[in-house]
């Protein structure tokens, strides 16, 4: 009689773990599609991180898009566990973080706007990846309407505090985000040695003047 029950017991344990297994795949499937639906519209980091790959390498465009993963990632947490004070004191300041982030843009647009492209990709340098990464993270990072739109996602989907397992999900939406951003800088990247550097030039032109007018819409959004 003791062997039966402890069989049963045995089973139940399996069939319970069977479907949070079940329930956390789930739960991360939903997060991957949340981090490449986030990632994937075209603005100032996407811009950057194409312009980075063709002129520094496919490296140095990827951990471009990884610093933006990770604020994703970071600001994916926060909507996950709903932590309502960090997002009230981000709200608060939306102002000043979107008027920094918005110079920085300025800032990097212009740089762009005037880099002469150079006739091979650039040897990168750790400090360098490190900034590529830093830089991307600090302008996702100074953009309120990211965690807005994670906000958006997950209370449309019943997910802000009640899922079971919001680091499955937060876990999901880095790595959607993260395979975007592999995706598109590996992808770009195999059309660097097709471009001359009259295209460079013109690219480094036009993608400085879409990063700058991303920074003065930022500085003059009311």
């Amino acid at each position: 009689m003791h062997c039966k029950k402890s069989g049963i017991w045995t089973v139940s344990v399996f069939h319970a773990d069977k479907i949070n297994m079940s329930e956390n795949l789930a739960i991360f499937l939903r997060g991957l599609l949340i981090g490449i639906s986030i990632a994937a519209p075209v603005g100032p980091i996407g811009v950057l991180c194409i312009r980075r790959t063709l002129s520094y390498g496919k490296l140095t465009g990827f951990l471009s898009g990884l610093g933006a993963a990770s604020a994703d990632m970071l600001y994916g947490a926060i909507a996950a566990y709903g932590l309502t004070v960090v997002t009230n004191l981000l709200f608060d300041n939306a102002f000043w973080l979107r008027l920094i982030g918005g110079y920085f843009l300025l800032y990097l647009g212009i740089k762009t706007f005037l880099e002469k492209p150079a006739d091979h990709a650039a040897q990168a340098t750790q400090s360098g990846l490190f900034s590529a990464y830093l830089s991307t993270f600090f302008l996702t990072i100074t953009n309120p309407m990211t965690i807005l739109s994670f906000a958006a996602i997950f209370a449309g989907t019943m997910f802000i505090g009640k899922t079971s397992s919001p680091l499955m999900l937060v876990a999901g939406v880095f790595v959607g985000s993260a395979a975007w951003w592999l995706t598109l800088s590996f992808g770009v990247g195999l059309m660097r040695d097709r471009l001359t550097m009259n295209h460079m030039a013109m690219i480094n032109r036009i993608s400085g003047s879409i990063i700058a007018m991303f920074g003065v819409i930022a500085i003059f959004k009311k």
